[in-house]
C-alpha cells in the first residue's frame, strides 16, 4: 500500500508540476516592429485598436538581422510572435523555416494584397524609401542628390550613413554619378565594388553611422550631422509631431518591402491570424499611412486616402521617378563578402 501511495503521490506532484510548466508557457501574443515613432504610431492605430477587439497582445522592438531570429526558433524558447522583417530576412528565414507558411484565407486572401506583397511566409507590412533627409533651418541651400551629400565643401558638417554594406554603397555609386537603374549592375562588378569604396573614402572621416531608425532624426535635430540618409516615415513624423522642419530628397531614393511573418512553432497562431487580418484590412493600413508617410499592402487603402497624404508616399509616382528598389537577389548573393568587405573597410 505504502509504494502505491508514494507512486500516487508522484504522480499527483508530476501532474502539477505539469500544470504549472503549462501555465508559466502561457503568454499572450508579442507582436515585434521597428520602435521610435513608426511603432508609436502601429501602436496609435493597430495595437491598442486590436487588442479592444478581446484578443492581448504586447509589443517589442528589434534593430533586424536573421542571425537573432534564428537564435528565437532554433532556441525552442521564443518569446516573439509576429515580427515585422526586411525583404532579404523574409527570404533567409523562409528558405530556412524559421517562419510558418501563411495561410492567406485567413486574412482576407492574397487577391486583397499588392502581388509584390504576398509571399508564402509573409505579408507585405510597409512599402518604405531611404531617402536623403536634412533640416531646413540649419541649411541655406538645399541639397538635391546623393552627390550633394558627399559635397563637404559646399555642405560642410557631418553625415548620418546606417551602419553595413547595404544602402551605403548603392548611395556611394549613386553619389559617384551611377544612374539609379544601373546601380546593381555596376556594384555587380568588383570594379563598382572599388568605385563604391573609393568614394566612401571622401568622406570616411565625417560619417556618423546609425543602427536604429529613430537614430537619424535625432542626429538631425541635436546638429550632429548636415544630412543623413534615413526612412522616409521618420522625416515625416518628426515633422507632424515635434514640429522639425526636415526635408528630405526623394532624387536616388533606395525603396523596398518589409513583412510581416509567424515565427515556427508560435504557440499563439490563432491571435497571429487574429492580428495579421485586423493590420491588413485596408481602412487600418490607411489609418497607418495617414500617421506616417509610409505605402501599405492591402489594394483598396489608397482610395481611402486624401491627395494630400497620398502625394508624401513613397508608391506616389512623382517620388517613385528616380528610386531604386534594393536588390533583395543581388543582397542574398552577396551579403556576407560585402559585409565581411564594409567592416574591414570600416576598421581600418
Amino acid at each position: 500500500m505504502s509504494k502505491i501511495k508514494v507512486a500516487l503521490g508522484f504522480a499527483a506532484t508530476f501532474t502539477a508540476l505539469t500544470a504549472l510548466s503549462s501555465a508559466a508557457s502561457a503568454r499572450d501574443l508579442t507582436v515585434v516592429s521597428w520602435g521610435g515613432a513608426y511603432q508609436d504610431v502601429q501602436k496609435k492605430v493597430y495595437f491598442e485598436p486590436f487588442k479592444a477587439t478581446g484578443t492581448p497582445m504586447n509589443d517589442e522592438s528589434w534593430d533586424g538581422g536573421v542571425g537573432v531570429l534564428r537564435a528565437k526558433v532554433q532556441g525552442g524558447a521564443s518569446t516573439w510572435d509576429v515580427v515585422q522583417v526586411e525583404s532579404e530576412e523574409l527570404a533567409l528565414g523562409c528558405d530556412e523555416g524559421l517562419y510558418e507558411k501563411l495561410n492567406y484565407s485567413k486574412i482576407g486572401g492574397e487577391d486583397a494584397y499588392l502581388p509584390a506583397t504576398v509571399n508564402a511566409c509573409g505579408v507585405g507590412a510597409i512599402v518604405y524609401d531611404f531617402v536623403l533627409g536634412y533640416d531646413k533651418d540649419k541649411l541655406k541651400d538645399a541639397p538635391k542628390s546623393w552627390a550633394d551629400f558627399f559635397d563637404t565643401k559646399k555642405f560642410p558638417g557631418k553625415r548620418g550613413l546606417r551602419q553595413g554594406a547595404k544602402t551605403t554603397l548603392e548611395i556611394a555609386l549613386m553619389a559617384d554619378g551611377v544612374a539609379p537603374a544601373d546601380v546593381y549592375k555596376v556594384l555587380g562588378t568588383e570594379a563598382g565594388v572599388e568605385r563604391a569604396f573609393k568614394k566612401l573614402d571622401t568622406i570616411k572621416n565625417d560619417i556618423v553611422w546609425w543602427k536604429a531608425g529613430a537614430q537619424p532624426p535625432q542626429l538631425l535635430a541635436s546638429g550632429e550631422v548636415a544630412m543623413t540618409s534615413v526612412y522616409n516615415g521618420r522625416i515625416d513624423a518628426a515633422n507632424k509631431k515635434e514640429n522639425k522642419n526636415f526635408g528630405m530628397v526623394w532624387n536616388g531614393a533606395l525603396y523596398t518591402i518589409d513583412s510581416w511573418v509567424i515565427l515556427k512553432g508560435s504557440p499563439n497562431q490563432e491571435a497571429a491570424y487574429k492580428f495579421l487580418n485586423f493590420v491588413g484590412k485596408a481602412e487600418n493600413q490607411a489609418k497607418l499611412s495617414e500617421g506616417i508617410a509610409y505605402g501599405t499592402s492591402n489594394k483598396k487603402a489608397p482610395s481611402l486616402l486624401s491627395k494630400a497624404v497620398l502625394t508624401d508616399l513613397p508608391t506616389s509616382p512623382d517620388n517613385m521617378k528616380n528610386a531604386v528598389e534594393i536588390n533583395t537577389d543581388f543582397w542574398l548573393e552577396n551579403i556576407d563578402r560585402l559585409t565581411e568587405r564594409f567592416n574591414k573597410w570600416a576598421a581600418k
